[in-house]
């Protein structure tokens, strides 16, 4: 574990500051400023695709002391684009570990701070809302604070960014079902967790991950029994694509599930909008309600936008009746939409994680959900 920490900084794009020290890689790197409240589950939250382009500063104060294993990643590489930690753990304490965190982010360039107050950042995002920001260590962070500014403020903005095509992959791949196939599910990896086809395969679906690019044509070729959308990055507005993709798949009548990213483009497929939140819904204690049962569940978030759909009142639409089926209870949030048949459920979205590869796992079920709505559509 690196020892000797150089003076580091981290400065928003409306000017505000915040001295610290050195963590991880040493160097300059600029993103979108966010925070994730989740307490445990770091490995995950940093292999997640969907933290592309983003900073993240974890409000758990202290943080790295279960280490760096081999198995819970969640793709292959992290993709935050900076760490924000206020007390970084001295020495990792768990059988499962085989390198520190900070090792770890070093070895994949990822420029970090520590020694800072993160309760005081969180604060100064939830007042303002995100942001880009920037982090420079070693020689960097003795630059003139002007021309570390001017370099956050040329950063892209996360609004009107595409940036699925970026995490996904570029060629399908098979992930088999465990035990007897059942079901044959066509996935659009948008920047897809490697948790979700584990939980589909282990529900006796084989997935077939498709990239980002991927048209309804390549979708029709599998003759799938139901359809998905991944989580990823990026604001959903610039994926008409994918939301075309989905239009053609609701009037073949193929079941559909999506997930974060997956839930906002099908409210865009339905005809509603997006909106970027003013600091998003980030880690793995977040209350929802599943409107459908009444049953509020504990769940994993990662979304900096949301659908725009009325709360109140079902909507019809040429692919069914659309009605929100989930809801936020810190905020009221649109957290997932369902569109029916008459009684007859022919697709659904949330907008969090029911994977949850660190927990909680209240939300679970939906991979169940979406094996019955197969089923149902079989018969």
């Amino acid at each position: 574990m690196l020892t000797h920490r150089e003076p580091a900084v981290l400065v928003l794009e409306d000017g505000r500051t915040f001295p610290g020290r050195a963590y991880g890689h040493r160097g300059t790197t600029v993103g979108e400023a966010v925070f994730s409240t989740g307490m445990t589950g770091y490995q995950e939250t940093l292999t997640d695709p969907s933290y592309h382009r983003q900073v993240v500063v974890m409000t758990a104060p202290h943080v790295g002391n279960t280490g760096w294993n081999d198995e819970d990643d969640e793709s292959g590489r992290i993709w935050v684009a900076g760490y924000v930690v206020r007390d970084p753990a001295l020495r990792p304490s768990n059988w499962r570990s085989r390198r520190s965190l900070e090792d770890e982010l070093d070895a994949q360039g990822v420029v970090g701070l520590c020694d800072v107050d993160t309760r005081a950042i969180t604060r100064h995002l939830r007042e303002r809302g995100a942001m880009r920001v920037g982090i420079f260590s070693g020689d960097a962070a003795s630059r003139p604070p002007a021309e570390l500014l001017a370099e956050v403020a040329a950063a892209p903005e996360m609004a009107g960014s595409s940036l699925a095509a970026e995490v996904a992959t570029t060629e399908a791949y098979v992930v088999p079902a465990v035990g007897e196939r059942r079901f044959t599910v066509a996935a659009v990896d948008l920047g897809i967790k490697a948790m979700t086809p584990r939980m589909m395969a282990e529900r006796g679906i084989e997935v077939h991950v498709l990239p980002a690019t991927a048209t309804v044509e390549d979708v029709r070729a599998l003759a799938p029994d139901g359809v998905f959308l991944s989580n990823g990055p990026g604001d959903p507005a610039t994926a008409e694509a994918q939301a075309e993709l989905l239009r053609g798949v609701l009037r073949d009548g193929t079941p559909y599930f999506g997930i974060c990213f997956g839930n906002q483009i099908l409210g865009r497929a339905l005809g509603f909008g997006t909106y970027k939140l003013k600091y998003g819904h980030r880690g793995i204690n977040q209350p929802v309600m599943d409107r459908t049962t009444g049953k509020v569940e504990v769940t994993a978030h990662n979304h900096g936008f949301a659908v725009d759909a009325p709360l109140d009142r079902a909507t019809e639409t040429e692919f069914g009746i659309v009605s929100v089926s989930h809801v936020c209870l810190n905020d009221d949030v649109v957290e997932g939409l369902e569109v029916r048949d008459g009684e007859r459920l022919v697709a659904f979205s949330v907008q969090y994680h029911p994977e949850a590869a660190a927990g909680p796992h209240d939300a679970a079920y939906l991979f169940d959900r979406f094996t019955d709505l197969m089923q149902g559509a079989k018969k």
